[in-house]
């Protein structure tokens, strides 16, 4: 890129996002956001001067680069985290696995508290949600609850590392290997997360990434799709790009040397490779500029993981005082968690509700969330369409959580300064009660 439009954009991003002092009570805290400078608009840029804007040189780069940090072979990027969850159940439906295929009616294992995405797959392709309860303490999985969940109809296991904390990996990946399930590993929430020294996101059969701008890295949209399995990935592939038996790469034909050669179905002889369709998919590229974005946020992972773990102990460490009105969630044993977010339990004795803090830290501009969609069939939706499931247990703890529960942002954008406030602002309401 030339240098002079360089300097122009470096000029402009100064100009249009200066860097803001942060003013106490006027100043937001907010849960999570996007942290990029000059850097990434440069990239950018230089998508859209290339001309090419569907996926092209800077996506390739970004999927190899991306598998690597993951510790994978194969990756497709997507154009969100959702898509990735979706693409990553349908694939495990495709004719490619022969008699180890999902069907209709096959149960998957996942949980009732977390983020509706990761259950909806599983309802679209006809299978049957099957719901275990959590651990409070650390939102993972219930192991015991798991081992009575699964029958002849169970197939696989879908869940995620809620707000970056690794589920129970050791002990659900040996319930798949006794059972032969697949397991199916939502990591949209915990980019750079570790259990016992790999990364989350290589565990699993297939595994999901999200790059919405709350996450550790952003695309704007985007997601990804990552597997060590060849097969896996081409129905992932074939899936993501309108259900084509084509492997070529967008703008190039040919790849197989045999592109009117093919016979599939009832087409005649040498029908074109590229308009022959094997699944029943979908287009949920991602752009060019996108990639671009995702190169240049790839650089300062590490930054950001290494900020957000910051964020999380020292938050930690300063509400340890206030153990008597709730606790703080652990890292699963044997993890190194990149946090998503800081999550509170509150007591149930408390004379308080979790409605009056929420309101008293919404006055003082300070974010907080809930756990998604705390007991996922509570939920509207799934009343009205009145979707076929299974639960396991009484779901005590995902109640629990539903009602007493949220969290607090750790994303790099928040400051000591930041930090300090939002402790002296538990401090003030909670002095109320004492």
């Amino acid at each position: 890129m030339d240098k002079k439009i360089q300097k122009e954009i470096v000029k402009d991003y100064k100009a249009k996002f200066p860097s803001k002092k942060f003013i106490p009570g006027i100043s937001p805290v907010p849960v999570s956001g996007k942290i990029f400078d000059e850097k990434e608009m440069i990239k950018m840029t230089e998508a859209v001067l290339d001309g090419w804007w569907t996926e092209g040189r800077m996506n390739k780069e970004f999927e190899e680069k991306l598998a690597k940090y993951i510790g994978v072979k194969f990756c497709s990027s997507v154009n969100s985290g959702s898509s990735a969850n979706l693409l990553a159940l349908m694939a495990l439906t495709s004719h490619l696995l022969d008699k180890k295929r999902l069907k209709k009616g096959d149960e998957v294992i996942t949980l009732a508290a977390g983020f509706p995405t990761t259950i909806n797959p599983i309802i679209q392709a006809g299978c049957v949600p099957v719901f275990i309860d959590i651990e409070p303490r650390t939102l993972s999985i219930d192991i015991k609850e798991l081992k009575k969940a699964i029958n002849k109809k169970t197939r696989a296991i879908m869940i995620a590392h809620t707000l970056g904390n690794p589920f129970n990996i050791s002990e659900v990946k040996r319930i798949c290997k006794k059972h032969k399930l697949w397991l199916i590993e939502d990591n949209c929430d915990a980019l750079g997360s570790i259990y016992k020294n790999k990364k989350t996101g290589s565990f699993g059969d297939i595994s999901t990434l999200s790059f919405y701008p709350a996450h550790h890295i952003t695309t704007a949209e985007g997601g990804a799709v990552l597997t060590d399995n060849p097969v896996l990935h081409k129905a992932v592939r074939s899936f993501r790009d309108w259900g084509r038996d084509c492997w070529c790469p967008t703008g190039y034909d040919n790849t197989c040397k045999n592109r009117f050669s093919w016979k599939h179905g009832k087409l005649p002889h040498g029908y074109d490779h590229k308009y022959i369709y094997s699944h029943i998919g979908y287009n949920l590229k991602m752009t060019e500029m996108q990639s671009a974005l995702g190169l240049a946020q790839l650089e300062k992972l590490d930054g950001f993981v290494k900020k957000r773990k910051e964020n999380y102990s020292s938050l930690k460490k300063s509400l340890k005082k206030f153990d008597k009105y709730f606790q703080v969630v652990e890292a699963t044993k044997g993890s190194d968690p990149s946090w998503f977010g800081l999550l509170i339990n509150l007591n149930d004795s408390n004379s308080f509700t979790r409605e009056d803090l929420l309101k008293y830290l919404n006055q003082k501009k300070i974010g907080t969330r809930l756990l998604f969609a705390g007991n996922v069939k509570k939920q509207p939706y799934f009343l009205n369409y009145k979707i076929k499931h299974r639960v396991i247990g009484s779901l005590e703890n995902t109640d629990y959580v539903m009602n007493n529960t949220f969290w607090i942002g750790v994303y790099p954008g928040i400051s000591k300064e930041m930090i300090g406030y939002v402790i002296k602002a538990f401090n003030e309401f909670l002095n109320r009660y004492e």
